[in-house]
């Protein structure tokens, strides 16, 4: 998802995490869940190369259950507000989810709504299997991905 966005990112985070890994051989890795599809794609590669065991770690949030992330700083405190609002609405579109019959759909008026009513940009906002990270049309084994511009700064999150 967030490749399309970011050309590249990805190829150098392998890259870098694949030297550091060669020069450090870790048994363990900590990596949180925020970034899920980083996460992902480090344990696949990761775990087939080297003896080491990628760990993935909860999301951090602040007080107002936002993702931790040094991006926050860049934010005032009416974005952290609307941000706050975001993830409750995220919440309540994912414990939703699971009634639809048709999620494409539904997370496409969402995605709208999410637009319209919080007057932000969204590069993508998805249901994906966590095992693949294949479109999805179930809550089974699936979380809510989400990325989005707020006050120019580009936030992501799942649950």
């Amino acid at each position: 998802m967030c490749a399309k966005f970011r050309k590249g990112h990805f190829e150098g985070v392998l890259d870098v995490m694949n030297k550091l890994t060669k020069i450090i051989k870790p048994k363990k890795i900590f990596m949180g869940e925020k970034d899920f599809q980083q996460l992902y794609l480090v344990k696949r590669e990761l775990e087939k190369k080297y003896k080491t065991k990628v760990i993935p770690c909860k999301t951090i949030r602040e007080r107002n259950n936002i993702a931790l992330s040094s991006r926050n700083l860049l934010l005032n405190k009416s974005n952290l507000i609307l941000a706050a609002k975001i993830f409750e609405t995220l919440v309540d579109i994912k414990k939703n989810i699971k009634n639809k019959k048709n999620i494409p759909s539904f997370l496409n008026l969402k995605r709208k709504e999410l637009k319209n009513n919080y007057k932000i940009k969204i590069d993508y906002l998805e249901l994906r299997n966590i095992k693949n990270l294949k479109i999805s049309n179930t809550n089974k084994n699936s979380r809510l991905f989400i990325a989005y511009y707020l006050n120019n700064v580009r936030l992501i999150d799942n649950l």
